[in-house]
C-alpha cells in the first residue's frame, strides 16, 4: 500500500478526536442528538485547524443511524455505505477550481435529487471564498430555500471575502489556532503510535514551527521522521527547518546586544557565507531576541521556551548581561527589517543596515536610542569619567533640514576664546524699548554675530552645566531669533518639558546670560502659543530684577 502522509493517516474520524475545538464540538454534538440540523454551515478559521475534517465527520454523523456523542458509529449500514468512495450522498467541491457560475448552476440542479442511501445529501464546498460574484449569486437562492434533504457546509480561511448575503444565511463557526502544548501532546501520541523515539525539545520545536496549525506541524514531523532512522533530536529538527546553527545565532545576537557593530557585521558575513539565506537569518535572529525577552522577563522561561539545557543557559547569560530596553529596541528593528525584506531587491543591505542600527543607538533618534545615550552619559558621570560627546555630534550642528532658514550659515564654528568678542554686544539700544541700564540691555547682539549665538551657547553650557544629560538634550535644539527674543525649539515634547523645568531653565539662562542673551524661551515646534505664557514673558521683560514664578 502507498505511504500516506501523517496528516491524512491520523485525520480524526470522530468529533472527540478534534484538538482544542471544544466550543464547536459541543454545539454540533448537541444539534445531532436533538435533531436540530441546519441547512447551511460556515466553517472558517486558519489553515490546518480541522475545518474540513469536522465537515466530513458532521456529514456522516447527521446520516448515521446510531450516532454516539455526536459522532458516527461506523458500524451501521449508512456508515458503511458512506465509507465507500463511490457514494453520491456526500459531495466535496473544490471552489478554487470550480468557481464559475456554470458549476453553481449545475449544483443547483443536482441538489433537487434526493439522497440514495442516507437521510441528508451533504455538499462540502471547500475554499468557498474563491467563488466569483456571479457564482455566489447563483448559489444564493439555493442557500436561502434549499430542499429539505440538502445540507451545505462551506469552509474558508478568509470569511471576509464572502458576501454578507451568504454569511447571513449560514451558521458560522470560527475555528481557533491550536495551542502549542496541545500540538506537542498530539505529536507525541503519533510518534508513540508509529514507534519513533524523540526528544521533548525536538517535539516542541516542531510544534513552534507549526504556529498553531496541526497540519503544518504534521507536515514538518513527516519530514523529520524521514531525516534520520534513530532518535529524533532538536538538532535534526533545526536542520530540517533550515535554521542556522544556534550558537552562531547566539554569538551574533550577543554582539548586537553588546552594541559591538564590528563583531556583529563580521558574524553576519560568516553566517551568510555558509549558505544561509538572508530571510532565514532575519527570522532566526528575531526568534533569538524573542527568546532573550522571555528569559529576561518570565520566571518560567525554561518551561516556556522548552530548549536544551545548554541553549537555555546561553540565552539566559546573554539576556542577563543586556538591558531590557535594548532588547526591545533590537526586536522592533529586526521585526521591521523582516517586513522590508519581502519587498527589497537588496535583502543583504537591508539586513546589515538593521544590524548596524541595532548596534549604534547613538546614530539613531528614536526614544529608546535617546534613552540609551542618556544612560551612558549618566553612567559616565557617576563613575567620574568625563562624558564624551557622540561622534555624530561635532561642534557644528547636524546637517540642516529642508525648509530651515539660513541653512548654509546657521552655525559657523565659533572661535576658541572662552568669551565672545567685545563687538558681540555692539547693537545700539532701541529708543522705544523699555528703559534699562546699559549693562542690562536684552540680547544686545550685533546682527552679523547672531548666527553664531548657538555655538557660543553650547560652549558656555558645556563649561557651566553639571549634568551631561542637559547638554545632550540641548544639542538638537533649533535656534532662531524672533525680534530680540532668542527661541529654542524642539520637536520632542518630553525634551521640551524637561528643559522648561526650573533647574534646567536656570542652567540654560546662566549659559545664555554669559554671552549676553537674557530674553529667551523654549517651546515645542508647531505648538500654539499660550496667551498666558506671553503675559508672563512680558512681565519678565518689564521687571528684569524680579523673579516671576508661575504656579500650576
Amino acid at each position: 500500500m502507498a505511504y500516506r502522509a501523517l496528516y491524512r493517516a491520523f485525520r480524526p474520524d470522530k468529533l472527540d478526536g478534534l484538538v482544542r475545538q471544544e466550543h464547536i464540538v459541543k454545539i454540533l454534538a448537541n444539534q445531532i442528538e436533538s435533531g436540530r440540523i441546519g441547512h447551511a454551515y460556515l466553517f472558517c478559521g486558519p489553515r490546518g485547524t480541522g475545518k474540513t475534517s469536522t465537515a466530513k465527520i458532521f456529514a456522516r454523523a447527521i446520516n448515521c443511524l446510531h450516532p454516539k456523542n455526536g459522532s458516527p458509529c461506523g458500524t451501521c449500514e449508512v456508515c458503511k455505505a458512506l465509507a465507500d468512495p463511490a457514494n453520491l450522498d456526500i459531495s466535496e467541491i473544490d471552489a478554487a477550481s470550480n468557481n464559475g457560475v456554470n458549476e453553481m448552476r449545475d449544483l443547483r440542479e443536482k441538489v433537487q435529487y434526493p439522497p440514495v442511501a442516507c437521510r441528508y445529501k451533504v455538499y462540502i464546498v471547500d475554499e468557498v471564498h474563491m467563488l466569483s460574484d456571479s457564482a455566489f449569486n447563483a448559489l444564493l437562492k439555493t442557500l436561502e430555500e434549499p430542499p429539505a434533504h440538502a445540507v451545505f457546509i462551506l469552509a474558508t480561511t478568509e470569511p471576509h471575502k464572502l458576501p454578507a448575503t451568504i454569511l447571513s444565511r449560514c451558521m458560522r463557526f470560527d475555528f481557533k489556532l491550536i495551542p502549542q502544548a496541545d500540538i506537542e501532546a498530539h505529536l507525541k501520541h503519533i510518534f508513540d503510535t508509529i514507534g519513533k523515539t524523540y526528544e521533548d525539545e525536538a517535539v516542541a520545536a516542531i510544534a513552534r514551527a507549526g504556529a498553531g496549525s496541526m497540519r503544518d506541524s504534521l507536515s514538518v514531523a513527516d519530514i523529520c521522521i524521514s531525516y534520520g532512522k534513530g532518535k529524533l533530536t532538536y538538532t535534526d529538527v533545526c536542520e530540517v527547518l533550515g535554521s542556522a546553527d544556534f550558537f552562531e545565532i547566539a554569538k551574533l545576537g550577543g554582539c548586537i546586544l553588546k552594541e559591538d557593530a564590528s563583531g556583529a557585521l563580521t558574524e553576519t558575513e560568516r553566517v551568510l557565507a555558509s549558505g544561509k539565506g538572508v530571510g532565514v537569518l532575519a527570522r532566526d535572529i528575531l526568534n533569538f531576541l524573542n527568546e532573550c525577552t522571555v528569559a529576561k522577563t518570565c520566571r518560567g522561561a525554561k518551561e516556556l521556551l522548552a530548549l536544551p539545557a545548554e541553549m537555555f543557559a546561553e540565552i539566559s547569560r546573554i539576556a542577563g548581561e543586556a538591558d531590557g530596553r535594548h532588547i526591545l529596541r533590537a526586536c522592533e528593528i529586526f521585526a521591521a527589517a523582516e517586513t522590508d525584506l519581502r519587498y527589497s531587491s537588496s535583502p543583504r543591505i537591508v539586513f546589515e543596515t538593521a544590524v548596524a542600527k541595532a548596534c549604534l543607538p547613538a546614530a539613531d533618534a528614536d526614544a529608546l536610542a535617546l534613552a540609551r545615550r542618556i544612560e551612558k552619559l549618566e553612567a559616565a558621570l557617576k563613575g567620574g569619567v568625563p562624558a564624551q560627546r557622540p561622534a555624530a555630534a561635532e561642534e557644528a550642528r547636524p546637517a540642516p533640514q529642508a525648509g530651515r532658514k539660513e541653512e548654509a550659515e546657521l552655525l559657523p564654528v565659533p572661535p576658541e576664546e572662552d568669551a565672545p568678542p567685545e563687538s558681540f554686544a555692539a547693537a545700539p539700544p532701541d529708543l522705544f524699548a523699555p528703559h534699562r541700564a546699559p549693562e542690562e540691555q536684552v540680547n544686545a547682539l550685533a546682527p552679523d554675530k547672531r548666527r553664531a549665538a548657538f555655538g557660543y551657547f553650547m560652549r558656555a553650557l558645556r563649561k557651566t552645566v553639571k549634568s551631561g544629560v542637559l547638554f545632550t538634550m540641548c544639542q538638537d535644539l533649533d535656534p532662531a531669533f524672533e525680534g530680540d527674543t532668542y527661541v529654542l525649539r524642539t520637536d520632542n515634547e518630553v525634551i521640551c518639558r524637561s528643559l522648561n523645568r526650573e533647574d534646567h531653565f536656570k542652567e540654560i539662562a546662566r549659559a545664555l546670560g554669559s554671552i549676553g542673551i537674557k530674553d529667551f524661551r523654549i517651546e515645542l515646534k508647531g505648538a500654539a502659543k499660550d496667551p498666558f505664557e506671553e503675559d508672563v514673558e512680558q512681565l519678565r521683560r518689564d521687571f528684569p530684577d524680579t523673579d516671576v514664578h508661575v504656579k500650576k
